[in-house]
């Protein structure tokens, strides 16, 4: 049993996902994956497909969820990240990215926004029909190409407010350093140059700036109005192939999806999809029948062993980060560099094989399993306790758990139920951030 992670931990490592998942680009064999090709989706579970021989759009599997103890989503590959993340360590659950890659060998806070001016063509369709919507969006969607001395990746963004900002996947920028160049494909074939800004890889987010570009930002929506079974249209750059849009209907909610590898795991309570999305479509945005963005395409699941040209593709199981998370987190990162992460003060056992997640008998390096003077401590938790139930509903793996965390906000009061020995509890507590 290794170092049980903390409860705002990372989760334990878990086993890999039935079927695998892969980011929006293709990384390389392990984790994480090279810089290259145009943006994918990460996997959310298994091994990274190689990238194709050129640069190419990549992604990234999410991989179907792996064996659980019990009904639901089991934590995606790297799960073992997770078991940090509770108790405020760095770490991420396993999922994949949907950027494409291959490889070589603070500004002024968001206000309201209002729809962008119909594009050539959308006056001649229904309003609220996806051809006007999809004329009115592709304006405002970007193609982002990531080159390093290593290698390449594109993927997909759009435009969050009139300050030149532009949201994408963390995944498609991650390996933008010093020595790398970020260029912004506009609509109309402009290449401008763009500045990394902010990133976060636990939240699979970044905010990219542009400077003379004159985009119309989309209107962003309340992600959580949305009902299984609504109609959905995804815009990006699958296989480099930019302003391609995509259409199908919410197909779940609250989806606990954890892609990424073993440095750079996102948790995500995703919006599960089945518009069509492949490598290259990372970081455009999930719009609803309005024309608002209600979530940033991420991840895609994938049937094991599959691949096509080094990565995977649709099988119409796609994850967005739905636009409540956006939103707090973008403005973060413009406005910082970084996003604040609600973490409870807690290692688990990962070596725990029973119902819900056990709280661990101590953290690395002689830690203690129960952070002093945080939530968990606060709460009355100890080690040993088991968490059974968050908000009334079961929690079965420490990667769904981390998930359900992550999901809310600093200062947000949650409730849990514990377990000790043969007597179960509900507890109260506010949850403190770390960065």
């Amino acid at each position: 049993m290794g170092a049980p992670p903390p409860e705002d931990a990372e989760a334990p490592a878990s086993p890999a996902p039935e079927e695998p998942t892969e980011p929006l680009w293709p990384r390389a064999q392990v984790p994480p994956p090279p810089a290259s090709a145009p943006g994918g989706y990460p996997p959310i579970s298994g091994s990274w497909s190689a990238p194709p021989s050129t640069a190419g759009p990549t992604t990234s599997p999410v991989s179907a969820p792996p064996a659980r103890r019990g009904p639901g989503w089991g934590a995606l590959v790297g799960a073992t990240v997770a078991a940090g993340l509770l108790a405020g360590t760095t770490g991420g659950i396993v999922g994949g990215a949907l950027a494409d890659r291959s490889e070589a060998t603070a500004s002024a806070r968001r206000t309201s926004v209002d729809a962008p001016t119909p594009g050539p063509g959308a006056t001649s369709r229904p309003e609220g029909s996806i051809a006007h919507i999809a004329a009115t969006a592709l304006p405002s969607v970007v193609t982002l190409r990531v080159e390093t001395g290593s290698g390449d990746a594109t993927g997909s963004g759009w435009a969050y407010d009139d300050a030149g900002h532009i949201v994408t996947n963390n995944h498609v920028v991650a390996d933008a350093g010093d020595d790398a160049t970020v260029t912004v494909v506009l609509a109309d074939g402009t290449q401008v140059d763009g500045r990394v800004v902010g990133q976060d890889a636990s939240y699979d987010l970044a905010v990219v700036a542009v400077e003379d570009a004159a985009l119309d930002p989309l209107p962003l929506g309340r992600s959580a109005q949305v009902v299984v079974g609504d109609q959905v249209i995804a815009v990006g750059a699958p296989l480099g192939l930019d302003s391609t849009v995509t259409s199908g209907i919410v197909s779940a909610l609250d989806r606990p999806v954890t892609p990424g590898g073993d440095e750079d795991q996102s948790f995500i309570n995703a919006i599960q999809t089945d518009a069509a999305i492949n490598p290259g479509n990372s970081g455009g945005p999930l719009l609803d029948m309005a024309g608002d963005v209600i979530g940033v395409n991420s991840a895609i699941a994938q049937l094991p062993g599959s691949s096509l040209g080094g990565q995977s593709g649709n099988i119409g199981v796609g994850f967005a980060i739905p636009s409540d998370q956006v939103a707090t987190t973008v403005e973060q990162l413009i406005e910082t560099g970084r996003a604040e992460h609600p973490v409870i003060g807690v290692y688990l056992d990962s070596g725990y094989d029973g119902e819900g997640v056990r709280i661990a008998d101590g953290g690395p390096d002689g830690a203690p399993a129960v952070t002093p003077g945080g939530p968990a401590d606060e709460a009355g938790l100890e080690a040993g306790d088991v968490i059974v139930r968050f908000e009334g509903r079961p929690v079965t793996d420490e990667g769904e758990l981390v998930v359900k965390i992550r999901a809310r906000r600093v200062g947000d009061s949650v409730q849990l139920t514990i377990r000790r020995g043969s007597q179960e509890r509900d507890v109260t507590m506010v949850l403190q951030g770390s960065g």
